[in-house]
C-alpha cells in the first residue's frame, strides 16, 4: 500500500513538473548567420535549462529548415546555424516554417527536413497568445 501511494505521489509530482516546464517560441527571420547562430545557441541553452522550445523560421531563416542546409560555420564551435537547429530538434524542440515561406521561396514541403512543416497561422497565433509562453524574436 505504501509503495502504491509513493508511486502515485511521484507520478503526480512528475506531471506537475511537466506542467511547469517553461514554453518558449523563438521567431527567427534574420538573414545574418551570426544572428541565426545566436538564436539557435540560445534555443539550445533554454532547452538544456528545462524549456520546451518551439522555433518558427521565416524569410531567409526558413532556409535553415531545408534538407542539406549548409551555411557558414561560426566560431568558437565551428557549427552552422542549421547544425544548431538540428541539435535543438534532436533534443525535442519543434520547428516550422512560416506559412509564407514555401509559396514565396519556390520550395515545397518535401524540401523541408524531417519533422519540420509549414506553420498554420491559426495554431501559431493561438500558441503565441498563451499566457505563460515567452516569445523571442530574432
Amino acid at each position: 500500500m505504501k509503495k502504491t501511494l509513493l508511486a502515485l505521489a511521484i507520478a503526480l509530482g512528475s506531471t506537475a513538473a511537466l506542467a511547469d516546464k517553461p514554453e518558449v517560441t523563438v521567431v527567427l527571420n534574420a538573414q545574418s548567420p551570426m544572428t541565426q547562430g545566436m538564436a539557435m545557441v540560445l534555443a539550445n541553452q533554454m532547452q538544456e535549462q528545462g524549456a520546451q522550445v518551439d522555433i518558427l523560421l521565416c524569410d531567409h531563416a526558413g532556409d535553415l529548415a531545408l534538407k542539406g542546409a549548409g551555411g557558414e560555420a561560426l566560431k568558437p564551435n565551428n557549427v552552422t546555424p542549421a547544425q544548431l537547429l538540428d541539435g535543438a530538434l534532436k533534443k525535442g524542440a519543434t520547428a516550422s516554417v512560416c506559412a509564407l515561406y514555401l509559396p514565396n521561396s519556390g520550395k515545397k514541403p518535401e524540401d523541408l527536413k524531417d519533422g519540420i512543416k509549414p506553420a498554420k497561422p491559426a495554431d501559431m497565433g493561438a500558441a503565441l497568445l498563451e499566457t505563460n509562453r515567452k516569445v523571442i524574436g530574432f
